[in-house]
């Protein structure tokens, strides 16, 4: 789960994170008291969106201007002209895609005199099960431009969870960014702060780009992502609060809600499969013979009738989908559930494309009787590359 930077910078502070001060609006109404509770002389604006990229991003819609998401005003009635100008439009950066996303929430915060831009994040590097520090004298651009092109510019190291985190991983984050003096410090105790947030928050990752040094010398986090374990959600209540479901794919949000483990692709062949990497090796055998899968959908080893059914109902909602493809394997999930949930989910949402299920396991043979005598325009394979072959000739035609 992703945060607004309202959201993260406020629990950075809480940590003892040096950030600007700020103010959220969701009205242009709001904005001019909201920037007025600022100092100044320089406010910042910058669209609320669960994407990177925004300053360089664009807006669809002429009324927002020709600028991006970050912009900056000299008075508090800039600071809501501006507001006014990019709520309700929708943003577009590299992230986005070209569907961009709407911006419903605006970040009004004090400008900074910066000096030095830098890069730090925190991540959970799955090869080692540690928590990871990745750090560059290149904040503010696109890390991944940054390790194309000069990988000698990024240092990254783990911390040994069996001796935890020292002074000595704050210092190697410091000479990393190249800090001197009093700024050593300030870095050594701020890695001691983001390390400690991201334990006991239960994140995936922590990302402060640009970490500034400003021109008095001290360190400020001027922006930060922050992702959250959705499997640990359930001791994070305050987290969970700042879920944000207008920034999620519906179809995900849908999923989520019947445990279903659902991510949307770009593809034309929607997938119902059973177990992970049955469903990774089912996408795997689309693309072999020539299609694009439309998702990864995996129904569980427990899956109701009732499940099935909002699977299919979520698959069928993608408007890119051409045709479906069915590949179940009956261990603990039997044949015969599935084989109900498909054609009660046919019968409440209609079968506008091909439609292509192959089954194995479990009570098999009364799964392929419910589906045969149920009249449905099925197409039967006997094994995965049979299914994926018929699934794609189907949709290519």
């Amino acid at each position: 789960m992703n945060i607004h930077e309202y959201q993260a910078k406020a629990l950075l502070r809480q940590y003892g994170a040096p950030v600007s001060d700020g103010r959220v609006v969701m009205k242009a109404d709001e904005a001019k008291a909201a920037a007025g509770e600022l100092d100044g002389p320089l406010w910042v604006v910058k669209a609320q969106i669960h994407a990177g990229g925004r300053g360089k991003g664009h807006f669809k819609e002429k009324e927002a201007g020709e600028k991006g998401g970050v912009r900056l005003a000299k008075s508090v009635e800039e600071a809501e002209e501006l507001t006014r100008q990019m709520l309700g439009r929708t943003l577009v950066t590299h992230q986005t895609g070209e569907a961009g996303k709407q911006v419903n929430r605006i970040y009004i915060e004090d400008g900074s005199d910066i000096e030095r831009e830098l890069y730090l994040a925190l991540l959970v590097d799955r090869g080692s099960s540690r928590i990871s520090f990745v750090a560059s004298t290149e904040g503010g651009m696109d890390i991944e431009e940054v390790a194309a092109s000069t990988p000698e510019k990024i240092v990254s190291f783990s911390v040994d969870p069996a001796t935890g985190l020292s002074d000595f991983h704050g210092r190697r984050v410091a000479f990393a960014l190249g800090l001197k003096g009093a700024q050593v410090k300030q870095c050594v105790q701020l890695v001691k702060n983001l390390y400690r947030l991201f334990l006991e928050k239960d994140m995936e990752m922590l990302e402060i780009n640009p970490l500034i040094v400003m021109k008095d010398g001290n360190l400020k986090c001027l922006d930060a992502k922050m992702g959250f374990d959705n499997n640990a959600l359930y001791r994070q209540p305050d987290v969970l609060a700042l879920r944000d479901e207008t920034e999620e794919d519906p179809k995900e949000l849908a999923a989520s809600k019947f445990d279903l483990n659902y991510i949307a692709l770009d593809g034309e062949i929607g997938c119902m499969v059973n177990g992970a990497g049955l469903a990774m090796a089912t996408m795997d055998i689309i693309k072999l013979f020539g299609a694009e899968p439309a998702n990864f959908l995996d129904v569980g080893g427990g899956a109701t009738k009732e499940k099935v059914t909002e699977a299919f109902k979520i698959i069928t909602s993608d408007p890119n989908v051409k045709g479906i493809l069915v590949n179940i394997f009956g261990g603990i999930m039997r044949c015969d559930i599935i084989a109900e949930g498909i054609i009660a989910a046919v019968k409440e949402v209609g079968l506008q494309v091909p439609l292509v299920v192959r089954l194995e396991g479990t009570n098999v043979e009364l799964g392929k009787q419910i589906i045969r005598d149920s009249g449905l325009n099925v197409i039967p394979a006997d094994d995965l590359s049979d299914a994926a072959q018929k699934i794609v000739k189907a949709v290519k035609g």
